[in-house]
């Protein structure tokens, strides 16, 4: 018996070392961790069950049948984090360079059954060098399997993936369905054609960071939520991330301890809007003073700066938050800044996360670039996100809430459930200036006639009472209630119950 469990621990060791020494020290001056260490980061310590171990490829062609290494390019397994159970797969470079083979393929869509079979989360630590050419279309047929896997999956199990080094062809759709994709600066990259062929193609010449890097994907095209400076630093942040997401679409927002008081009050928010409506602030302060010891978890922090989304707390249990941003375009809705918050709202939503607003809008951005860039669209995306969702909607009007984006931000009238607003908002069609101007045309070269007018028009209509004696504002509150407005306002929402009619799907104006 002993010589069986001898050769048993030694297959397990060849199996550990992947690709061998000298491709793991090539993985380590490059800066990266290998397939199993970062595993091991990102788990707690001594909860990790492999799976497939042994697993090789099938292929005899181009000479393939001489070289197997045990786990074909992928180590797969499941453990824990923090205690919740989780999955995981991640992509060995060192054993042909993470390619996806047929065998490859069947250990992923694998994990991800199981995944979806006990409803908890999945991750994907991506780094490898798409389809395993050697084995053509069975290459391809397992992408299919797995994309399809991540479709069935979707708004049923949170899907996460990190990309750690290379992520081309084939391999990016992946990454592409699940929910958050984030990836390590420097060292990852996506692209569906590499520079080769772009230079082929098109001309162009590009290096790999410059067409598919971090800065490229966090800050101009959206496909990452963020990014983070080395693999130690990313893997620690989704143990983070982590812990404010449920395990599945139905088992609720993890709770986790919290010695932040619900009613605590904090004065400094009574002037935090300025006396000047034009004067920006910084919404993430307001933020910070409200969710759980100022813990806030920021999604795509690089993209469309103008509106925020991301993950707090109030009274241990987890909420999303979406606020427009004033110190960055003065917080306006534009196409990109639509597409972020629809995105986030529709996760929120299909997790069973309560959604907590907070409104300082002047309106849509105008202009040409806008409106052919189908502002329109974007726009109605976040408008039908709302109205769509049937979660505990909390929202808090801070200064303005013009025109149509006043009605996008989860107004009362698309389904907000509690809104409040602060004695500092500005609830109308547009700013006085621009009204005024409108409605007295033919005072406009009569200065004192419209300085007057204004002060009437900011009197009668820039003001919260007005909606508030409509109903359309539940309540006007002091800035420094803001939190214990919000935490009795959400356990008061925990029960809610909405009733949908029965269809297949939504038709989303994608």
């Amino acid at each position: 018996m002993k010589h069986i469990l001898d050769e048993l621990e030694q297959r397990r060791a060849g199996a550990r070392m992947g690709g061998g020494e000298r491709r793991i020290d090539a993985q380590h001056k490059r800066g990266k961790l290998t397939a199993r260490e970062r595993i091991e980061l990102l788990l707690d310590t001594g909860s990790f069950e492999e799976f497939d171990t042994f697993v090789q490829h099938r292929c005899t062609d181009f000479g393939m049948e001489n070289t197997k290494t045990p786990g074909d390019g992928v180590v797969t397994g499941w453990g824990t984090v923090n205690g919740r159970q989780v999955f995981v797969f991640a992509k060995d470079f060192t054993v042909f360079g993470g390619s996806l083979s047929e065998a490859h393929a069947a250990k992923i869509t694998k994990i991800q059954d199981m995944a979806l079979k006990t409803r908890a989360p999945i991750i994907g630590l991506f780094d490898a060098g798409g389809a395993r050419i050697q084995e053509g279309v069975a290459a391809l047929g397992g992408y299919g399997e797995v994309f399809r896997r991540n479709v069935t999956a979707s708004g049923v199990i949170p899907q996460i993936s990190v990309i750690m080094g290379p992520c081309a062809g084939g391999d990016v759709y992946s990454p592409a369905m699940t929910d958050f994709i984030f990836m390590v600066r420097d060292t990852s990259y996506m692209f569906v054609t590499g520079p080769e062929v772009v230079k082929t193609v098109t001309n162009e010449s590009v290096t790999s960071e410059e067409l598919g890097g971090a800065k490229v994907h966090t800050t101009k095209s959206s496909v990452a939520d963020g990014s983070y400076e080395n693999d130690v630093e990313c893997l620690l942040q989704m143990r983070r991330l982590i812990d404010f997401l449920p395990a599945n679409n139905v088992a609720g927002v993890p709770e986790w301890p919290s010695f932040d008081q619900a009613d605590r009050l904090d004065a400094s928010l009574d002037t935090l809007v300025p006396d000047n409506p034009n004067k920006p602030y910084d919404m993430k302060e307001l933020i910070g003073k409200v969710v759980d010891e100022g813990d806030f978890f920021e999604i795509q922090s690089s993209f469309a700066r103008n509106i925020l989304t991301g993950f707090g707390r109030i009274q241990g249990r987890t909420v999303g938050v979406v606020a427009n941003q004033p110190m960055v375009l003065a917080g306006v809705l534009d196409s990109d800044a639509s597409r972020k918050a629809a995105r986030f709202v529709r996760f929120c939503d299909a997790f069973e996360i309560p959604i907590v607003t907070f409104v300082d809008v002047p309106g849509f951005l105008p202009g040409t670039a806008q409106e052919y860039g189908g502002l329109i669209k974007h726009g109605a995306k976040l408008l039908f996100s709302y109205s769509q969702a049937t979660v505990p909607l909390v929202t808090v009007i801070t200064r303005k809430a013009f025109g149509g984006a006043y009605d996008v931000m989860a107004s009362k009238h698309i389904g907000g459930d509690v809104n409040y607003a602060w004695p500092t908002a500005q609830i109308a069609v547009m700013g006085a200036k621009g009204a005024v101007e409108i409605i007295f045309r033919a005072d406009i070269d009569d200065p004192e006639k419209i300085a007057a007018r204004t002060k009437e028009y900011e009197a009668r209509f820039l003001s919260p009472f007005v909606a508030a004696e409509r109903g359309y504002i539940d309540e006007v509150i002091t800035p420094r209630s803001t939190r214990k407005r919000i935490a009795r306002a959400l356990a008061m929402l925990a029960s809610k119950k909405v009733e949908t009619p029965l269809k297949k799907h939504d038709n989303l104006p994608l």
